[in-house]
C-alpha cells in the first residue's frame, strides 16, 4: 500500500502490524469479558433473563474469539483473518443483544426493525466489529453518557448504528481516512473494523448527531431478501 503524499515514514512492518493487530484484539475480548464479570457481580443491577442470556452468549464467544487468536499467533498468521472466507450466517437480531449487553442498562438504548434484526450477517466478522465499536464508545464516550445501537434496511443494504455522546473531532476523521494504521495503538480499533467490514463488502461512515453526539454506521450489503 503506498504511504500519502509528504508521508516519509517507513513502511510498517507486516510482523509488527500484526503484533500490534493481535494485542489490540486481545485487548477487546479481554475487555469485554471484564465487563460481562462487573454486570453479573453488580448487586444494584437487576439483570432481565434476555440480559443474563445475552450476557453468557457473548462471553461464550468472546472466549471462542481468544482461543482463535491464540491459535491465529501460534500458527503464525496474525491476529486478523481477511480472506473473506465463509462464516456461519446469523440473524443480527442476536449480535446486537450480545453487544448490547457491555452497555449498563441506564445507558443504553438498542433498537432494530424486525427486518434488520432477522438480517442474516457473517457471525464472527459482525460480532467483531459491533464489539469492537462498542467498546470504543465505552472508552472514549463521556462517562456517563448514553449508548445506543440501531439497525435498519436502508434500500439494499443494511446500516447498523452504534451512538455515543462524544464528538466527531479530527482523530476519528483521520482514523477513518486513514489507509494503514498509524504507528502506536491509536485509531488501530477502527481500522481492524474497517478491514472486516470492507471484507463483507460495507463500509463504516462517520455522522454528526444534533444537538449532540457521534454516530459510527456500519452499511452492509444484503446477501439475500429478507422478509
Amino acid at each position: 500500500m503506498e504511504p500519502e503524499p509528504g508521508d516519509h515514514r517507513p513502511p510498517v512492518a507486516d510482523s509488527e502490524l500484526l503484533l500490534r493487530v493481535l494485542c489490540h484484539e486481545f485487548r477487546t475480548p479481554i475487555s469485554a469479558l471484564t465487563s460481562l464479570t462487573r454486570a453479573l457481580a453488580d448487586e444494584h443491577r437487576e439483570l432481565t433473563t434476555a440480559d443474563r442470556r445475552a450476557i453468557t452468549e457473548l462471553a461464550r464467544d468472546q472466549a471462542v474469539h481468544l482461543q482463535s487468536l491464540l491459535r491465529g499467533a501460534t500458527a503464525g498468521t496474525g491476529a486478523l483473518a481477511l480472506a473473506p472466507h465463509p462464516e456461519p450466517a446469523v440473524p443480527l437480531a442476536g449480535i446486537l443483544r450480545e453487544a448490547a449487553a457491555l452497555v449498563p442498562a441506564r445507558r443504553r438504548r438498542a433498537r432494530a426493525t424486525r427486518r434488520a434484526g432477522s438480517c442474516p450477517v457473517p457471525s464472527g466478522r459482525t460480532r467483531q466489529v459491533l464489539v469492537n465499536l462498542v467498546e470504543n464508545a465505552l472508552r472514549h464516550g463521556p462517562a456517563e453518557g448514553q449508548i445506543g445501537l440501531y439497525a435498519t434496511l436502508r434500500g439494499a443494504g443494511l446500516s447498523i448504528l452504534v451512538t455515543d455522546e462524544g464528538r466527531v473531532d479530527d482523530a476519528l476523521l483521520a482514523a477513518l481516512r486513514r489507509p494503514a494504521p498509524a504507528v502506536g495503538m491509536s485509531g488501530l480499533g477502527l481500522w481492524i473494523v474497517r478491514q472486516l467490514v470492507t471484507t463483507d463488502g460495507g463500509v463504516l461512515r462517520a455522522h454528526r448527531l444534533r444537538p449532540r453526539g457521534v454516530a459510527l454506521e456500519v452499511l452492509l450489503p444484503v446477501s439475500r431478501p429478507v422478509r
